[in-house]
């Protein structure tokens, strides 16, 4: 093994640059040349790569972002681009990826390694929806922004007597809201996995009012759908690259209706790309080291095809192909904890 190259595919999260920093650490160790792919996929199609030293990374750990830029292309939606990675691969004698992305990204590795390239994947996503990890990195730092947001929100909220809604980000897996509505003594945690009408977020609300309290906090995961809300059309010019929907407002949609029926003040945060935003945690930093420097690991121990996950407190691999197009939902106890501990607040 003499030579890997890194990216970073995907939407940006902190904690990307101390995983980009323990790649090139680690193969310095192994004396592996690393090579940086600009800009995901587009970067190895394109063949736009760049030397990675030590001292090219140093300093980099807490830098939120990534230094190597990142995108959302498709190595599979245009022919001729599969090709093409194998070029550049072999015209830099590239002779593994590292790749650190989301469940597009993965998923896309996944089916490059199962054509015969050799690469390991990297799981990180602020959603923490990637199948086979217990975490990925950025998460905590999500989790850490969006919990700060709602004790501020708390005081604002019990000043004005107001129902206050915070939309946070959350696809397909209520993962920022479950955990940060948690952690933030939310009186209300809607998401994705779970199917709510507006008349049963009305009743419990109007249940506080009635037993004195007078303001609430309402946490939304942006991909949470409502019966009795009308379905909103996303039309094509508000859908990303990968045709994942651009979402057009769940929380202003949920507050109006609230004001509605309640009669009572409500005011609608929506958190937004801040949750990508700033310095990873400590967490993120030491997770996205321990994942670099595995990923190198198995790639000099011939062990590709695979994705390094945290399991427990011991990081371990899972084969892509359990991997790829696979969504981890929230799981019930979880749900049950939240809904425990909302019930109490009443």
């Amino acid at each position: 093994m003499k030579k890997i190259a890194v990216m970073t595919g995907g939407g940006d999260c902190p904690g990307l640059n101390a995983v980009i920093r323990a790649v090139v650490r680690s193969g310095v160790s192994y004396d592996i040349e690393t090579l940086g792919i600009r800009n995901g996929w587009q970067g190895l199609v394109e063949g736009d790569l760049e030397p990675l030293f030590g001292e090219s990374v140093s300093g980099i750990t807490s830098l939120g972002g990534t230094i190597l830029g990142t995108s959302r292309t498709d190595p599979f939606k245009k022919p001729g681009d599969v090709e093409q990675i194998r070029n550049t691969m072999k015209t830099y004698s590239i002779d593994a990826l590292v790749v650190i992305g989301g469940n597009g990204t993965l998923s896309a590795a996944y089916e490059l390694a199962a054509s015969g390239i050799s690469l390991v994947g990297i799981p990180k996503t602020i959603d923490n929806d990637i199948f086979g990890t217990d975490l990925a990195v950025g998460f905590d730092t999500a989790v850490s922004i969006v919990t700060e947001a709602i004790d501020r929100l708390h005081t604002t909220a019990e000043s004005h007597h107001r129902i206050m809604v915070v939309e946070v980000m959350g696809r397909d897996a209520g993962w920022i809201a479950l955990m940060a509505g948690i952690a933030g003594g939310a009186d209300v945690i809607l998401l994705p996995e779970i199917q709510f009408t507006i008349d049963e977020i009305c009743q419990d609300l109007k249940a506080r009012y009635l037993a004195g309290k007078k303001f609430s906090i309402v946490v939304v995961a942006e991909g949470t759908h409502h019966e009795d809300i009308a379905e909103v059309t996303v039309p094509e010019c508000n859908r990303d690259d990968c045709g994942h929907e651009k979402f057009v407002g769940v929380g202003n949609l949920l507050g109006k209706e609230l004001e509605h029926r309640l009669s009572i003040e409500t005011r609608v945060t929506v958190l937004g790309h801040v949750q990508r935003g700033g310095t990873p945690t400590a967490f993120d930093r030491v997770l996205a080291t321990r994942f670099g420097i595995m990923a190198v690991e198995q790639i000099v121990a011939g062990n590709t095809g695979c994705m390094v996950a945290l399991q427990g407190n011991r990081v371990g691999t899972v084969p892509l192909r359990d991997v790829a197009s696979r969504i981890k939902p929230i799981t019930p106890d979880l749900y049950y904890l939240a809904k425990t501990v909302i019930q109490g607040r009443r």
